[in-house]
C-alpha cells in the first residue's frame, strides 16, 4: 500500500469540528508493519501572525500559514486527496515552527 509521504500535502479530515483541509505530513514513512498513521500540521487561510504559523506560498493553496499549534496524528484513512508536494526549502519553515512549538532545537539542513 502507498501511504502519504514526508512532504505531500493532503486534503485531510479533521472530524466535524474541523472539517476537511490541507494538511502537511510531517512524519517520516511507514512501513506496512507499521501502524497506520501520520503526523500533520494543517493550513489556515485565518492567519494570526503567530511564532507558530508557517506561511508557504504553493500555487496550489490559497493563501495562508501551516499551523504547528495545530500538530495531530492521524490514521492514513483520513487523507482524502493529495493535492501536491513541498520541497525541503518549503519544509524547513514548517519543521521551524514545530521545533519552536515544541521546544525543541531547530535544525539546520545543508541545502541539496
Amino acid at each position: 500500500m502507498k501511504y502519504p509521504r514526508r512532504g505531500e500535502v493532503w486534503l485531510v479530515d479533521l472530524g466535524m469540528a474541523a472539517k476537511i483541509r490541507p494538511c502537511v505530513i510531517v512524519s517520516t514513512g511507514i512501513a506496512d508493519t507499521d501502524r497506520a498513521l501520520i503526523t500533520i500540521v494543517p493550513r489556515t487561510t485565518s492567519t494570526r501572525g503567530t511564532n507558530y504559523e508557517a506561511a508557504v506560498a504553493v500555487p496550489f493553496l490559497k493563501p495562508g500559514a501551516f499551523d504547528a499549534q495545530g500538530i495531530v496524528t492521524l490514521p492514513v484513512v483520513r487523507c482524502v486527496r493529495l493535492l501536491g508536494t513541498l520541497s525541503a526549502a518549503q519544509m524547513q519553515p514548517i519543521e521551524d515552527a514545530i521545533c519552536r512549538w515544541l521546544e525543541l532545537p531547530v535544525q539546520r539542513h545543508a541545502p541539496s
